[in-house]
């Protein structure tokens, strides 16, 4: 789809996109460079990187692809300072890395909760901290009078309860708390503007395709709510959190799942409400409800 953007809103800003070589976290890459920036995508697996790097260069993107894993701070330090170096600058912090998979909660190892924990939570911490002396106002290569942004993707697992996720969703109550927190301390502190955003199911994405099986999808499909979202849709958001049209907002989580985590089961058909409802109507009008029954 077009973007409703102007191709130049973030030019000659510097974005840092963790989880940047797939998924979510490349789109949001692609269409920050697509709108003026010069794009740093951090990973762990250098033939991802280095095919997206090739994608990015191919629309005219400056772009260069880092190794490394956000649960390490020494990782951390080594990617936004190559970024500073190769760069100039950097405007833009964008924490895309996670890890999830289903599992029963009684099958879940400790191991297994604390790796999660690790590369969403407190990965997003970490290279939150090691990009602030970059990000805020009068820092490295920073003008004195305005700080940088970050956007951390979150989900929706944890605003009510999710079969099978415990971890995940566990991980990302904790980015949700990290990101207005640091809104208020660093928004004042620093000039930085820190949100979320929270993704729906989104269609070609490593989250559906190990997270909804087949039978999953086809059941959630029947659902006019439950539609699917494009990778598209969360690099938008990005875009206007990132730009100027997001230069008053902070300490938010933004979702984008087209109403899905409002969603519950429908009871009955409207038809039915309806005739329930005249009949209700009828009922109460010949016989009230709640007058006291009592002679005395």
């Amino acid at each position: 789809m077009e973007s409703p953007f102007r191709a130049n809103i973030l030019k000659g800003k510097v974005a840092l996109v963790t989880g940047g070589g797939s998924g979510i976290g490349f789109e949001i890459s692609v269409q920050l460079g697509k709108h003026g920036a010069s794009v740093a995508i951090m990973g762990r697996r250098k033939h991802v990187l280095d095919s997206a790097v090739d994608v990015l260069r191919s629309h005219g993107i400056p772009a260069i692809g880092l190794e490394g894993d956000v649960r390490r701070e020494d990782d951390a330090a080594r990617t936004v300072e190559s970024t500073f170096k190769h760069f100039g600058r950097l405007d833009i912090l964008v924490n895309a890395a996670a890890g999830n998979f289903l599992v029963p909660a009684q099958d879940l190892s400790p191991n297994g909760f604390r790796t999660v924990i690790d590369i969403d939570s407190i990965g997003t911490f970490i290279m939150c901290h090691e990009a602030l002396k970059y990000l805020k106002k009068g820092g490295l290569g920073k003008d004195p009078s305005t700080g940088g942004t970050i956007i951390n993707i979150t989900a929706t697992l944890h605003y009510g309860a999710t079969w099978y996720q415990i971890h995940a969703s566990a991980a990302k109550a904790a980015i949700d708390s990290i990101t207005r927190s640091l809104a208020l301390e660093w928004g004042e502190d620093h000039g930085i503007l820190i949100n979320g955003i929270a993704p729906g199911a989104i269609e070609d994405t490593a989250g559906v395709s190990k997270l909804a099986p087949e039978e999953v999808l086809s059941k959630i499909k029947e659902k006019p709510l439950y539609s699917f979202g494009e990778k598209w849709d969360i690099a938008m958001a990005a875009l206007y959190l990132a730009s100027d049209a997001g230069k008053f907002v902070n300490g938010t989580v933004l979702v984008v799942d087209g109403g899905q985590w409002l969603s519950t089961p429908r009871l009955l058909s409207k038809d039915a409400v309806r005739q329930l409802s005249r009949r209700q109507e009828t009922r109460s009008r010949v016989s009230p409800t709640g007058l006291p029954k009592s002679k005395l």
